[in-house]
């Protein structure tokens, strides 16, 4: 057959490919071969191995298993998948293992039938030999022997005593002369018979002695039949010890299955029990405790961050609700001063006041009222430069002094009250701080307690070690045994303009203006302690000051 050699190609146009060139008309052949570029005949696929072509790239993959194996695969778990995986090669182990010994089995008995057929044969050579073809054979009473003359017909034959039927000797020999072979059986026998054909010398004639494989077949069958019980057993037996062992080596996983699902419900704080870390599940649950331990900070941190905005976000709108009401409430108490003070001097301006006792109660008047002015314009202030939070003056402050001091003073001012002082302990209580601020403390606070308690009743102020943050503090208690407060009082006692009485008129002779304990506050924070009330209604208040000790 002649090349066929490509036509020219089209200037500008490219070269087809081998596989994609169209046959020339009416030359192709039919039977879906294709002549390729250098005029050989192939077939369409021949070049592939297997005689398939290869899948065009992004074709989807055809698994060569069945849509409903590869379901069942994909849907069952992977400890059934294990377990199956080990049965099917324990299984073929013990087929492979199975026949193999059979084969061997079989070949060494059919081999000891073969030794004893050549050592029969030749018995019956010398008796052949020594009396002729007419003699009767005589072999083990288990073997067939028969003697052929030199036509090929039988002349004599000995039949295998307890073996139903005999062998299907084929009527010619050529090529199977002094070498066994195996025949079916005939005449009711349905074993495999063990056939040596031998010549007779000088004579032509041929001997034939066959032997029954029907034990050999029993034998093996048998070896058969102990290897199938044996690997059912053993199958069964690893069956068993397999969904144990799968079972135990798949915890881990179960447990950070559980673990996930824990995590997923919200409880980060769940970790992956940790195992020896040079196995597997160890090095996993090592790196999946850490990236838990990233992912429960990364959420903690954002959780912390929305709620330091969230509490900032209230703070701020505290705040502003805070500055309002301060700014209402001190509009409110310099306008009463200011109203006053501008109605006395319309009142002199207008000519009221005739005599000099009246122009002078009426000086006096508007005297008293700029000062109370005064005194709320320096507690704003105050308050304005502790919100500002600028350093305060600090020096070595003799605590006990500065309670002993301020309880003279307040007997002085309440003669008819019992002011006591009770010091607890041997310590020096001696703080770090701005002693006129301290002494402003401890003074409102027995102000306040004078100012809200029935006339006679007791005020004790007391002196202890205490606790704050840890470290040894200075315990300063004002304690009264007047009506008390209320929880919703003891909640807003030190908020700036806070007064239990919710009225602003002074009929009872208080000129409070709600900042006292404003300012106790502001001054303790400012000296790094704390300011608490402990009150019950009907049994008094209890203020208490905890200010750190001077560790020099």
């Amino acid at each position: 057959m002649e090349p066929r050699v490509p036509g020219p190609v089209p200037a500008g146009a490219a070269p087809a490919p081998y596989g994609d060139r169209p046959a020339a008309s009416g030359t192709g052949p039919a039977d879906g071969t294709r002549a390729d570029g250098l005029g050989n005949m192939s077939g369409a696929y021949a070049a592939y191995p297997g005689g398939e072509a290869p899948q065009r790239p992004g074709a989807p993959h055809r698994s060569r298993w069945p849509a409903w194996v590869r379901r069942l695969w994909r849907r069952s778990p992977l400890q059934i998948k294990l377990i199956a995986g080990m049965l099917v090669l324990v299984t073929l182990g013990l087929t492979v293992m199975s026949a193999a010994g059979t084969s061997v089995l079989r070949q060494y008995l059919v081999g000891r039938a073969d030794d004893q057929l050549r050592s029969s044969v030749g018995r019956v050579m010398i008796q052949v030999t020594q009396q002729g073809l007419r003699v009767d054979v005589r072999v083990p009473s288990e073997m067939f022997a028969q003697v052929r003359d030199a036509d090929g017909r039988p002349v004599r034959q000995s039949p295998a005593v307890g073996e139903r039927g005999y062998p299907r000797l084929p009527a010619g020999l050529g090529g199977r002369i002094d070498r066994p072979f195996t025949v079916s059986g005939t005449g009711g026998s349905s074993a495999q018979w063990r056939v040596l054909a031998e010549p007779i010398p000088g004579t032509g004639a041929t001997v034939l002695i066959a032997v029954s494989l029907a034990e050999v077949q029993r034998t093996v069958n048998r070896l058969i039949a102990i290897d199938v019980i044996i690997g059912l057993l053993v199958l069964a037996v690893l069956a068993v010890l397999g969904v144990w062992v799968v079972r135990a080596s798949l915890r881990p996983l179960a447990e950070v299955e559980e673990t996930a699902g824990a995590i997923a419900a919200g409880d980060l704080s769940r970790r992956v029990p940790e195992a020896d870390p040079r196995t597997e599940m160890g090095r996993l649950g090592r790196s999946l405790n850490a990236m838990l331990a990233q992912i429960e900070a990364a959420f903690g941190a954002r959780a912390e961050s929305e709620a330091a905005a969230r509490r900032s976000e209230e703070t701020a709108r505290r705040s502003e609700e805070r500055m309002r009401r301060f700014v209402a409430d001190a509009s409110h108490e310099l306008r009463t001063p200011l109203t006053a003070i501008r109605g006395f001097a319309e009142f002199y301006r207008q000519g009221a006041a005739r005599t000099p006792e009246e122009i002078g109660r009426m000086i006096g008047r508007i005297e008293e009222t700029a000062n109370r002015m005064g005194l709320l314009v320096e507690d704003l202030l105050l308050l304005a430069r502790l919100d500002r939070q600028r350093p305060i003056e600090r020096r070595p402050v003799d605590l006990l002094a500065v309670a002993a001091d301020s309880v003279q003073e307040a007997r002085v001012v309440a003669p008819d009250r019992s002011i006591e002082l009770s010091v607890e302990g041997g310590l020096a209580y001696q703080v770090l701080g701005d002693e006129p601020r301290l002494r402003q403390v401890l003074g409102n606070l027995l102000a306040n307690a004078v100012a809200h308690t029935p006339a006679g009743t007791p005020v004790e102020v007391r002196l202890s070690p205490g606790t704050l943050r840890g470290a040894p503090a200075a315990a300063l208690e004002v304690a009264d045994q007047g009506p008390g407060l209320s929880p919703d009082q003891v909640d807003r006692v030190f908020e700036r303009f806070y007064r239990a009485d919710p009225s602003r008129t002074r009929e009872d002779g208080r000129t409070g203006t709600g900042l006292g304990l404003a300012i106790v506050a502001a001054l303790v924070a400012a000296h790094d302690g704390l300011v608490e009330v402990d009150s019950t209604p009907g049994e008094g208040a209890t203020f208490r000051v905890l200010l750190p000790l001077d560790a020099g």
